[in-house]
């Protein structure tokens, strides 16, 4: 393996840790460009030190694959440090799992597997940008809602909010409280998925007429 080699496998990984990385920066996502890079260029430098190390030594028994291994179990604690658990659910999934692929194109570049990690590459990408856009459209995903309302801190309020969120069939997908500061109100956070036949004013129509609501903000979630 020749020093151009090596160069060209290294910046070859900090362009498509950088494509991929890109566009979690650009979703606000735990790691973003520099991680992407980081990963990428951190796993394809592993897999060149293995080979290296196997042609140094000149002995079969040597296997390049050992110290690489290691890539794969390594990385599952830096994805771990990117899902969040937010009430009853978990954010961060697809970036840590994004993060496995780029190290897996790491090591696919480090190895002098070109073609595969670039089509690798093209194929995350797809993936977190084109069939995104599919799986909302299938899923309705992109009807998901924040909710803040500011109400009386009185029994059974959060009871009759929930009751109009389920005759419009919105689904509850988080919910917390905190209590407004010199006043006898609270704030309901509540993060919902709303059907594509229930109108957004609609809904607030219905919420506002509750006895005891004050105001609401409501926000599409992206």
């Amino acid at each position: 393996m020749s020093t151009q080699q090596i160069v060209l496998r290294l910046v070859l990984a900090c362009l498509l840790g950088g494509l991929i990385g890109l566009e979690r920066e650009r979703n606000s996502r735990p790691a973003g460009f520099r991680t992407n890079i980081l990963v990428s260029v951190g796993a394809t430098l592993i897999m060149i030190v293995s080979i290296k190390m196997r042609l140094m030594f000149n002995n079969p028994q040597v296997d390049p694959g050992r110290i690489a291994a290691q890539v794969v179990s390594g990385v599952g604690f830096l994805g771990a440090g990117t899902i969040i658990r937010e009430g009853f659910s978990v954010k961060g999934l697809t970036t840590a799992a994004g993060l496995w692929a780029v190290a897996g194109i790491g090591l696919a570049l480090g190895a002098g597997f070109h073609v595969s990690a670039i089509t690798a590459t093209g194929l995350v990408i797809i993936t977190l940008t084109v069939l995104n856009q599919v799986e909302q459209n299938l899923y309705n995903i992109n009807r998901k809602y924040t909710l803040r309302i500011k109400a009386f801190d009185q029994p059974g309020g959060l009871g009759k909010i929930g009751s109009v969120l389920s005759e419009n069939e919105v689904i509850i997908k988080d919910v917390s409280m905190e209590q407004c500061y010199d006043e006898p109100n609270i704030y309901i956070n509540l993060r919902i998925k709303k059907p594509k036949n229930v109108g957004r004013n609609e809904l607030l129509t219905s919420l506002t007429e509750l006895q005891g609501v004050i105001e609401i903000e409501i926000e599409k979630v992206d």
